[in-house]
């Protein structure tokens, strides 16, 4: 199956200004160049670039009205769960407040859903969730990725929660972990996760001891926190 052109370049435009907005290029409360600029400056078609101003409008990044032209919204409009939002704001400008707020977030959502998957995971799903910390026990070996290992098997215990509202958080999740968990292990010094705090998750879940599940992750998270929390008193 061929892939759409237009459709391609659509979301190379919608990549591309919102990069630049993230990154200050068009400062919040200015406008952007109009849509007719925009074909001209990037060389795309009116349609793509009317369909790119639609999405980034959706995310929350810009307001486009008749006789108002393009305006920057402020970052509180900003859809933050929004992967793409997330994404460039994390590769583009990472700031150790930034990680702190998603570890916290991190820290109300995965205790409580690996909880729920020490009472509801299946067979099937935990057998997801052995994969996954195999793979880590590979990634030490220089085996596999760590932290593709390490995505893969938190985004496992999401997906046996048996929440379907928690179970959608796993894009978001994903997104920013590519970042966090890069940054609190340099912190630390390590290029790995900490198998086996990981492998006492899955034994909690396993053994169908949600309390101990629960507190297993929570180990992992205070200990992220407090690391980023020692560099943001240094700093």
């Amino acid at each position: 199956m061929r892939s759409n052109p237009k459709h391609n370049l659509t979301h190379q435009l919608t990549h591309d200004l919102g990069i630049a907005i993230v990154k200050g290029e068009y400062p919040i409360g200015t406008g952007l160049p109009s849509e007719a600029d925009l074909c001209v400056k990037y060389e795309v078609s009116r349609s793509a670039t009317r369909e790119a101003v639609k999405m980034l409008s959706a995310k929350g990044l810009i307001s486009s009205r008749p006789k108002q032209g393009i305006q920057v919204l402020p970052e509180s409009n900003w859809n933050m769960f929004d992967t793409d939002v997330l994404g460039w704001i994390l590769n583009s400008k990472p700031s150790l407040a930034l990680l702190k707020e998603f570890t916290q977030v991190r820290a109300a959502i995965e205790p409580e859903a690996t909880a729920l998957a020490a009472m509801n995971a299946s067979d099937e799903q935990i057998e997801n969730i052995e994969k996954a910390l195999a793979r880590m026990q590979d990634a030490e070996e220089g085996l596999d990725d760590p932290l593709e290992a390490d995505i893969e098997f938190h985004n496992a215990v999401l997906m046996a929660c048996g929440n379907r509202f928690l179970a959608q958080l796993t894009d978001f999740i994903s997104t920013a972990l590519r970042v966090s968990i890069r940054y609190t292990n340099k912190i630390k010094g390590v290029s790995n996760a900490d198998v086996q705090k990981h492998a006492d998750i899955l034994n909690a879940v396993k053994s169908r001891n949600p309390d101990i599940a629960r507190a297993s992750v929570k180990t992992i998270l205070d200990e992220a926190l407090e690391l980023i929390e020692s560099q943001l008193q240094e700093n």
